[in-house]
């Protein structure tokens, strides 16, 4: 599959935000973006992450004939493998043209600059030496891939352990790793690759493009460089010219971020140097998080706002508070508390206010018409709870039959004709509507005292069946 090409809307949007010192995702010119290491389990397994860009390392070591022009040095090489995976753009079977750019830049940086010691990689001169071979595999392409892969193959290189050998006359013993402690290739320096884009003639400089600002850059210069100042390799690319004034500024730039890297890549060999020693969880299994909420997480980005004009931001400001403030009074207007553990939300034709002594009780429709009662005057309230017969107790342990404490004149002379026990009668929901309509009663639940104004739904259930 081709690579996919830039529309001119795009490639514009990309140009005149670099032309205004903005970068599509939110990094100012000069800074790297995220950059990972983790180890694998075996040693010399490396992967590092830089933004969405992943390069996985693995160093392996055998004996073999070394060249006959250098008999007591040992062999490096170095293989870099971009599958379609990593992007569309790549074809498989056989390595493309910037497959082969990217492996010779690496056989430079790493082998040119003589940063791992060959001779001591020698076990008999002119018939046996260790190779070291170095394999990187691009999992996924998004921008900058020379330098993702430069820090893989030196930090694998500095993460690998060979097995102990022995010579005894003409044989040789190599012991496992089980047997004997593994040794550490030595290394010099850590040469690591600075990649800078340009654009408009060299006029603007970035640092660790992406995959969509390489597309639209004029030029491409790679530096590699050690933390102590020494220019390792040198590779430009593109249809530009560069001042001399421009590759200095580059090369003074490339030592601050060198160190930088190489701060972080001894600090991670260290942590897992600890970890291994303490027997703590390393390797890939460190960077999984199954089964957590956080298994799917993304960094945010972060947003140059330096720039914002301030009454944008005073504007944005008003917008938000005004937005807060409309969803607190809604929310205070819209929610009622009727009492422990019970709520209303929002407002119908039935709704009905809190009502003092005075509230009338809610009609009703009776068979028969009912005589409207006068309101009576207001009386002052007490503190004292109200007395003994105008009280229905009606309790979660009560029995089933509503009996009326207080007997009033419409049932006198139903309470005559009928055997009931003294005290009390038997009601039909109907006869308690009317009664609590034309005498005010109050209802104790729970052991509080509550104007009845409109019997609930499980109340009139409850006594459906009188």
């Amino acid at each position: 599959m081709r690579e996919s090409h830039f529309s001119t809307c795009e490639r514009n949007f990309i140009l005149q935000s670099i032309s205004k010192k903005l970068r599509i995702d939110g990094r100012q010119p000069y800074d790297y973006r995220r950059l990972k290491i983790t180890f694998g389990v075996e040693r010399g397994c490396c992967q590092v992450e830089l933004g969405k860009t992943r390069v996985l390392a693995q160093v392996t070591a055998t004996v073999g004939q070394p060249k006959p022009n250098r008999p007591t040095d040992g062999i490096l090489f170095v293989n870099v493998e971009l599958s379609p995976m990593a992007s569309p753009a790549f074809e498989p079977g056989r390595l493309s043209e910037f497959g082969v750019y990217v492996n010779r830049l690496m056989e430079r940086c790493l082998k040119e600059s003589r940063c791992l010691d060959t001779e001591s990689l020698c076990i008999v001169a002119g018939e046996k030496v260790w190779i070291i071979r170095i394999d990187l595999h691009v999992l996924n392409h998004d921008g900058n891939l020379i330098d993702s892969a430069s820090i893989a193959a030196i930090t694998s290189l500095a993460h690998f352990r060979r097995p102990d050998v022995e010579v005894s006359g003409d044989e040789v013993t190599v012991y496992p790793v089980e047997e004997r402690e593994p040794i550490a290739l030595s290394l010099h320096h850590m040469p690591i690759c600075v990649s800078f884009a340009f654009f408009q003639e060299g006029k603007y400089v970035l640092v660790d493009p992406t995959e969509k600002e390489e597309k639209v850059m004029d030029g491409k210069m790679v530096i590699g460089m050690n933390k102590y100042r020494e220019i390792c390799t040198l590779q430009m690319a593109g249809d530009m010219l560069l001042m001399h004034e421009q590759i200095l500024r580059c090369s003074n730039i490339a030592v601050v971020k060198v160190t930088e890297i190489t701060e972080l890549i001894q600090k991670a060999l260290e942590n897992d140097k600890q970890a291994r020693a303490t027997g703590a969880k390393f390797g890939f299994a460190e960077s999984m998080e199954p089964q957590k909420i956080t298994a799917m997480k993304k960094n945010l980005a972060e947003v140059n706002m330096e720039n914002l004009k301030s009454s944008e931001v005073n504007l944005l400001a008003e917008n938000i508070s005004d937005d807060s403030s409309s969803e607190s009074s809604d929310s205070s207007e819209s929610i009622r508390l009727w009492g422990a553990g019970t709520a209303k939300l929002g407002r119908n034709s039935s709704d009905i206010s809190s009502s003092d002594d005075n509230s009338e009780v809610m009609e009703l429709s009776p068979p028969h018409p009912a005589v409207a009662v006068p309101p009576r005057p207001a009386k002052p309230k007490s503190s004292l709870p109200p007395a003994e017969s105008d009280i229905i107790n009606i309790d979660d342990d009560s029995e089933d039959d509503v009996k009326v404490i207080q007997k009033t004149p419409d049932f006198a002379q139903k309470d005559e004709s009928s055997g009931d026990e003294a005290g009390g009668q038997k009601l039909t929901l109907r006869e308690l509507l009317m009664a609590l309509k034309k005498k005010k009663c109050i209802l104790k639940m729970h052991g509080k005292y509550r104007p009845i104004v409109v019997p609930g739904k499980t109340f009139s259930e409850k006594l459906a069946k009188y």
